[in-house]
């Protein structure tokens, strides 16, 4: 390929490839099953399987409210480098995570967008939370 690499070589943003959610019918059983934490720059949906993947599988989407395709695939970019960073903290590996980007991401710091993720999902319990030095 032109762009070098083939798709699936790619991954979540860095997340290994076989850590992404992919097909519409896990969407479709996050959404419906799973539970929903509401942040300021993005609703996260996760849904404990009961069996360990080797790690929890994420999924990123931004629809068409979040903006154009150029503002949509930023919000993507931003949650999926926000994800990676906090990956590897996760409790348990028998997770799928949907994150949904809001439209108020755009006006976000990575920073900001960082700790707010964070601070949700610590909240929730789904994450370690900082090691106090």
């Amino acid at each position: 390929m032109a762009l070098g690499g083939r798709l699936s070589d790619r991954g979540l943003g860095g997340v290994m490839t076989r850590n992404v959610l992919r097909s519409p019918w896990q969407f479709r059983l996050v959404y419906q099953t799973g539970k929903k934490i509401t942040c300021k720059y993005a609703v996260l949906f996760y849904h404990k399987t009961g069996e360990p993947n080797g790690g929890p599988l994420f999924g990123v989407v931004a629809s068409k409210r979040v903006g154009g395709a150029v503002n949509r695939n930023r919000a993507k970019r931003l949650l999926r480098e926000a994800i990676r960073g906090t990956a590897h903290r996760f409790k348990s590996g028998d997770l799928w995570v949907v994150l949904v980007a809001k439209r108020s991401i755009l006006d976000a710091t990575f920073d900001d967008l960082t700790k707010d993720l964070r601070d949700a999902l610590v909240g929730e319990g789904l994450i370690r939370g900082e090691a106090s030095s």
